[in-house]
């Protein structure tokens, strides 16, 4: 039986956390004052907030940025910022993805990776930590550097009809992913989706959509579909 897993790539595979955080603080301190008192968040303070969907310029208030001009004026930077090449080198691959991978891949299930990075965002990082050896080059959906975005739950449906129009037809497949954009385009397709609570959603969010499955990361994903 020919089975195959998509995997988003930040969330599942890598920690983003730290490259949040940092553009965090690069923000707060361009936005700031000469003088202005902050309320800088922890790292952890923040993250939840993140996770828990809080809007940018509420994140901006918590943290000193009560006016409503240095607020939105915070959010515009962040947006600007958290996808640029300085602030990649802060994403960290999660210990438990590699294991996971290997572990699908010796049980001979098909992977493929899907992810919102733009292709120059995303295969430096296939490179460093020698990913490629899990995602064939036609089981790699990205989108292309002059792709011009929308938003994540209309353009990573898009993603995964071009995947089912591509790839060989396969008895079982499934999508696991942090967020609900992967939820989405794996319920437009009539795929199985498995979130993952090692990103950028937590539970009281991401099952607001239904997914089949909530774990805690890619290894426990991958071991329920080996189980089955």
């Amino acid at each position: 039986m020919k089975r195959r897993i998509f995997t988003d790539f930040d969330g599942p595979i890598m920690d983003v956390s730290d490259r949040y955080y940092q553009v965090y603080l690069y923000c707060s301190e361009k936005i700031s004052r000469p003088t202005q008192e902050l309320k800088i968040l922890s790292k952890l303070e923040f993250w939840e907030l993140k996770r828990s969907q809080v809007p940018e310029k509420e994140i901006a208030s918590l943290t000193g940025f009560v006016e409503e001009k240095q607020a939105i004026a915070f959010a515009h930077l962040r947006r600007a910022t958290v996808h640029t090449d300085p602030y990649f080198a802060y994403d960290q691959l999660l210990e438990n993805a590699v294991p996971a991978l290997e572990k699908a891949q010796a049980a001979g299930i098909e992977l493929a990776v899907m992810t919102m990075r733009r292709r120059r965002e995303l295969e430096p990082v296939l490179d460093r930590y020698n990913l490629r050896r899990f995602f064939h080059s036609d089981r790699i959906f990205c989108l292309d550097d002059d792709y011009v975005k929308t938003v994540d739950t209309q353009d990573k449906p898009k993603l995964m009809k071009l995947a089912q129009t591509q790839l060989p037809p396969v008895q079982e497949q499934w999508m696991i992913g942090d967020t609900e954009a992967d939820i989405i385009a794996a319920q437009t397709h009539n795929i199985p989706a498995i979130a993952v609570l090692s990103g950028i959603r937590n539970h009281t969010q991401i099952i607001k959509y239904k997914p089949n499955q909530i774990v805690s990361n890619l290894s426990a994903a991958i071991t329920n579909i080996l189980e089955r």
